[in-house]
């Protein structure tokens, strides 16, 4: 009998409550309904050391803004290991990270014991960092939190969890996936307001089909992103459906 790989994902935040939108809704839900994935918010103030439950104070040198203590992520860290007798693989919410892509998502599906540090304020104090695995951001600009950005990332990882999304060839045809855009996508009905679906999707040639939303992808992506399809190393029929385009694109000039 084939074992179902079972991933843990944490999150440690002074607002827990934020994640019941992952365990209650959409694919990250459902995957914890199958058991696939262990999801568990932990509240950052259960790990304080005083009565008053503080986690954070004002930083050293003045400044505006509070500073996050570094005490309770190291006690919920320690707490971590003696309780599930592993190390977590540490992701820190944060602007200065690396931007979040799809390739990060799918390296990050592969970790066992996953754990989100979500910041507040102006941030955590630096010495978080030794540790932090991976520090990640969700753009180039500044949220009030790392809960949002973490949801996102969860939702974005859990698809690459076996078994989380029922089709696994939507997954492969996902925009990022192969660093392409998605092809457009249609459904009933065929005709709207004088707008009609391509004749070739509506034709049942499944060599044709693919052959159309391979092309799509390559416009979409070049049209949209051009800087992604700049970075792609074209393979021989890559470069085979871009004479194809720039064909067509000649006769219907």
């Amino acid at each position: 009998m084939k074992m179902i790989r079972k991933m843990k994902i944490s999150t440690v935040s002074i607002f827990p409550q934020i994640f019941s939108v992952l365990s209650d809704y959409g694919v990250t839900g459902k995957a914890l309904e199958k058991k696939l994935i262990d999801f568990t918010a932990f509240d950052l103030r259960e790990f304080t050391s005083d009565k008053h439950k503080v986690t954070d104070r004002p930083g050293f040198g003045g400044g505006a803004g509070m500073v996050m203590l570094i005490e309770p992520f190291f006690n919920f860290y320690d707490y971590y290991m003696k309780t599930y007798s592993a190390k977590p693989y540490v992701v820190l919410m944060s602007p200065a990270g690396k931007t979040f892509t799809n390739d990060i998502a799918r390296e990050l599906s592969q970790k066992d014991d996953l754990v989100f540090f979500c910041g507040r304020y102006e941030g955590i104090d630096e010495r978080i960092n030794s540790i932090v695995d991976m520090e990640l951001s969700a753009g180039d600009f500044v949220m009030t939190g790392g809960e949002l950005p973490s949801m996102l990332m969860i939702d974005a990882i859990s698809r690459f969890i076996p078994g989380v999304v029922g089709d696994e060839n939507s997954v492969i045809n996902d925009s990022f996936y192969d660093g392409l855009l998605d092809y457009p996508h249609y459904t009933k009905p065929a005709v709207f307001r004088n707008m009609t679906v391509p004749e070739v999707l509506r034709s049942g040639n499944h060599k044709e089909i693919d052959l159309y939303r391979k092309k799509q992808s390559f416009i979409n992506t070049i049209l949209k992103r051009p800087d992604l399809f700049i970075k792609r190393e074209l393979s021989a029929e890559d470069k085979k459906v871009l004479v194809e385009i720039i064909t067509e694109l000649i006769k219907d000039a």
